[in-house]
């Protein structure tokens, strides 16, 4: 995964109301639960075996490796409070949109005579719902980590930039490379 799709994970993660289920065997249960008893799935998704899964789900096993409490805790977070999220994400894409904080490298083409050369800055900036909209169902439709930029990038342009259209209105495309960190919050 790319840096904003893992932002993107993160800021969904952060609306959920309820915290995780602590234990190896509750986080295992709730996978199952997830996947409708299928322990065949979540043991594919752990990369470990049926019997394995099973033992979590009866209480035989308590304590997993490191690796594996990672790989539970990650796909339990993937898979936690689903109806929480989407309502987070509808109310982004409709009425308070992203706030965006970065720092990267951006470049732009502007109008003739003008320098295009890039530099880094540091931006937090505040994204419209149609700008969230787009980045949300990019990234549902299984966008790549180049599209979900370039729809960052506009939206930093139009805002940022061009001061929604109150200044560099010959400001063409901004380009985001070279991200050092980006942070998306609902």
């Amino acid at each position: 995964m790319g840096l904003l799709q893992d932002s993107l994970d993160r800021a969904s993660a952060a609306t959920a109301t309820r915290p995780l289920p602590k234990t190896a065997g509750a986080r295992m249960r709730f996978l199952v639960r997830h996947e409708k008893g299928s322990t065949r799935q979540v043991a594919a998704r752990l990369g470990i075996s049926r019997r394995t899964v099973e033992r979590y789900v009866k209480g035989t096993l308590r304590h997993p490796r490191p690796e594996l409490a990672a790989r539970l805790e990650q796909e339990v977070r993937k898979d936690w409070q689903p109806r929480v999220r989407a309502r987070a994400h509808k109310r982004a894409a409709t009425a308070t949109g992203l706030v965006v904080e970065t720092r990267a490298r951006f470049g732009y083409s502007g109008a003739p005579g003008s320098t295009d050369d890039s530099r880094m800055r540091r931006i937090t900036q505040h994204l419209p719902p149609d700008i969230a909209a787009r980045l949300l169902d990019a990234r549902t439709a299984g966008a790549t980590e180049s599209d979900l930029r370039k729809i960052v990038a506009e939206g930093l342009r139009d805002m940022y930039f061009r001061d929604r259209g109150r200044r560099a209105a010959t400001l063409d495309e901004v380009r985001l490379t070279d991200i050092d960190y980006i942070e998306l919050d609902f």
